[in-house]
């Protein structure tokens, strides 16, 4: 028998061009047969009335037979059950859930056995999403703690690190301690390009040196991408002025200046 996985998979149903059916609708469904009514499985779910009304009249478009069958009006606030054929929906998908874990979980199983790297720590890289320009992978590798804040310094790989300044709220929070894989976000119009010239002194906490890849001209702003390690770029939004003034060009060396405050950190 497989182990439960330290994974998550969420599943989604759809056909093309249809509306899909995720786990927050058969949760609505699961509630209407709980509670008899749209009005008190949309409270249980945290849903509006309205979108909650809405995703019944969806889901049972969805189907050749109605999931749903509700009476409106009445003094009560009228009724809704489900339906023999939306039973069904929701034991046909939760049954699915369940083979989805236990084939995640072999999958895991399979790749720890061949790889030294936790599954789940790559896997949460392919799922994370955010509108940061600039997200890097690393791992924490120093904590300096301060009254307020702390300063954690993440290696990102061939000696670049990224330096954030959080609170110490923070730090316990994400459970941040050497060692622990997390991700540093950063705006790229927080990033400050400069000439990498040796005598640079800057403010900034993070000074990191890197190649011009590419340039994409902009209306006002142009972006600037840089490698600064290994399979790692840097994004920056500048105006066409600086770009110019600087001399920027494909396979010219800059420093990218990033305030330690600038920096985000997430974690798995």
């Amino acid at each position: 028998m497989s182990q439960p996985s330290s994974l998550s998979a969420g599943l989604v149903l759809r056909r093309v061009g249809q509306s899909a059916v995720g786990a927050e609708r058969i949760a609505l469904l699961e509630a209407l047969g709980v509670h008899g009514s749209i009005a008190g499985a949309a409270a249980a779910v945290g849903l509006s009335y309205k979108g909650a009304w809405d995703a019944v009249q969806a889901l049972n478009n969805l189907f050749d037979r109605p999931l749903v069958a509700s009476q409106a009006g009445g003094r009560r606030g009228g009724s809704a059950v489900l339906t023999e054929n939306g039973q069904a929906v929701i034991s046909a998908f939760r049954a699915i859930e369940v083979e989805l874990a236990q084939a995640l979980s072999a999958v895991e199983m399979r790749l720890t056995a061949s790889t030294d790297t936790p599954p789940h720590d790559w896997l949460w890289s392919l799922a994370m999403k955010s509108s940061a320009r600039n997200v890097l992978r690393g791992v924490v590798e120093t904590v300096t703690d301060g009254a307020v804040n702390a300063e954690v310094t993440l290696s990102i790989g061939e000696g670049a690190q990224i330096v954030a300044v959080v609170t110490r709220q923070s730090i316990a929070d994400l459970g941040l301690a050497p060692g622990v894989p997390a991700m540093a976000l950063i705006n790229a119009s927080f990033v400050i390009l400069a000439a990498d010239e040796g005598g640079l002194k800057t403010s900034a906490r993070n000074s990191l040196a890197g190649v011009i890849t590419a340039i994409d001209r902009g209306a006002v702003n142009d972006e600037v991408t840089l490698e600064i390690a290994q399979g790692k770029t840097l994004s920056a939004t500048v105006t066409h002025q600086s770009v110019e003034a600087l001399e920027l060009a494909v396979g010219s060396r800059v420093r990218a200046l990033i305030k330690a405050s600038h920096v985000i950190l997430a974690v798995p």
